[in-house]
C-alpha cells in the first residue's frame, strides 16, 4: 500500500530523460504500453480470431477479410489502410494523439507479422472467440488509455461526428458492422454471429482497461446536515469533500451541496451513512469516465 502511495505521487510527465528535454518517464511508459498493447491485439488477432477464422471489426478487419480471401498478409494490408486514413483525417486528432498514433500503426503491423504463425488450433471454437475478445480488447484499451488511437475507423467515426453529426460511439458501431457484414463474403453466418460475440467481449474488456480496476463515481448530496455528513464521510470513508453553495428555485433558500468522488466499492457504504444521519437528504450518483491523478498510466 506504501508502494502504491508513492508511485501515484510521483509525477512522471515532470521527470525528464536526459536524452532529450521534452521526453519524459509518463512518455517512455506511455510507449512501452503502446508496444504491450500492440502485442496482445495482435495475439488476439492471430492466435485466435484467424486460427478459428472468425472476423473483427474496424480496419483488421477488413484486413482479415482479404486475407481470407486473397491471401494477402494482415500487417502490410493494416498499416496501408491505417496510414491512408491517418493521412486523410489526421486533424481530426490531437496533436498528442497524431504523435502516438503514428508510433502505434507500424507497431501494430510489426506484431501482426511477427505473430502470424502464432495460431492456437482448438476443438472449442468458444475459446477462440473469447479468448481472441479478450486480448484484442486488452491490447486496443491500453493503446487508447494512454492517449493514443488504432486510426482506422476511430478517425471515420470522429469524422461522422464532424459533418454528419453523429455520436462517435454509435459511428464505430456502424463502421463495425459493415465491416462484419462484408465479412459473409467469406464466412458462413455462424462466423460471424461468433466474430460479434468476441466483439462484444472485447469492448466490454477494452472499457474495463480504460476506465480502470477500480471505477469511480461522484456523488452529489443536498442534505439538512451538510456539516455532519461531510464529516462521515471524511472520516469514515476517508475521501475529502467539496462544498458548493446552492439556492432552491422554489424555497429561495441557501443551500450547501456536497460533491464527492468514491470508489464504486464505497458506494453502498456512503448511502448507507447519509441514510442513517439524513433520510431526507437528496443525493444523485453520477457515472466518472475519467479523474485525472498522479496515476502510472
Amino acid at each position: 500500500m506504501k508502494l502504491r502511495n508513492t508511485l501515484k505521487n510521483i509525477q512522471f510527465e515532470k521527470i525528464r530523460l536526459s536524452l532529450n528535454s521534452k521526453f519524459t518517464v509518463q512518455t517512455l511508459i506511455n510507449v512501452l504500453t503502446i508496444i504491450v498493447g500492440s502485442f496482445l491485439f495482435s495475439i488476439g488477432v492471430n492466435s485466435f480470431m484467424i486460427a478459428g477464422n472468425l472476423g473483427e471489426g474496424g480496419f483488421i478487419g477488413i484486413s482479415i477479410i482479404l486475407y481470407y480471401a486473397f491471401g494477402l498478409p494482415t500487417a502490410l494490408t493494416n498499416l496501408i489502410m491505417n496510414f491512408v486514413i491517418l493521412i486523410v483525417g489526421f486533424k481530426f486528432l490531437g496533436k498528442r494523439a497524431m504523435y502516438y498514433t503514428i508510433f502505434t500503426i507500424p507497431m501494430t503491423s510489426l506484431a501482426l507479422w511477427i505473430t502470424e504463425t502464432w495460431q492456437i488450433q482448438t476443438d472449442e471454437i468458444l475459446i477462440n472467440t473469447v479468448f481472441g475478445g479478450l486480448f484484442i480488447g486488452t491490447g486496443i484499451g491500453l493503446i487508447i488509455r494512454v492517449g493514443s488511437t488504432t486510426a482506422g475507423t476511430t478517425i471515420l467515426a470522429k469524422m461522422a461526428n464532424k459533418f454528419l453529426d453523429v455520436n462517435v460511439s454509435y459511428a464505430l458501431l456502424f463502421f463495425d458492422l459493415i465491416v462484419i457484414t462484408i465479412g459473409l463474403t467469406v464466412m458462413s453466418i455462424e462466423q460471424v454471429l461468433l466474430t460479434v460475440i468476441a466483439l462484444y467481449v472485447a469492448t466490454k474488456v477494452m472499457d474495463f482497461i480504460i476506465e480502470g480496476m477500480n471505477p469511480k463515481k461522484a456523488v452529489t448530496i443536498i442534505s439538512q446536515k451538510p456539516d455532519a455528513v461531510a464529516n462521515l464521510i471524511n472520516t469514515k470513508i476517508n475521501r475529502g469533500v467539496t462544498i458548493l453553495d446552492g439556492r432552491g428555485y422554489y424555497s429561495k433558500e441557501d443551500k450547501d451541496i456536497l460533491f464527492v468522488v468514491i470508489n464504486k466499492s464505497q458506494l453502498n457504504r456512503l448511502k448507507r451513512l447519509i441514510k442513517a444521519n439524513d433520510d431526507q437528504a437528496f443525493v444523485v450518483v453520477h457515472d466518472v469516465n475519467s479523474v485525472l491523478g498522479n496515476y502510472l498510466i
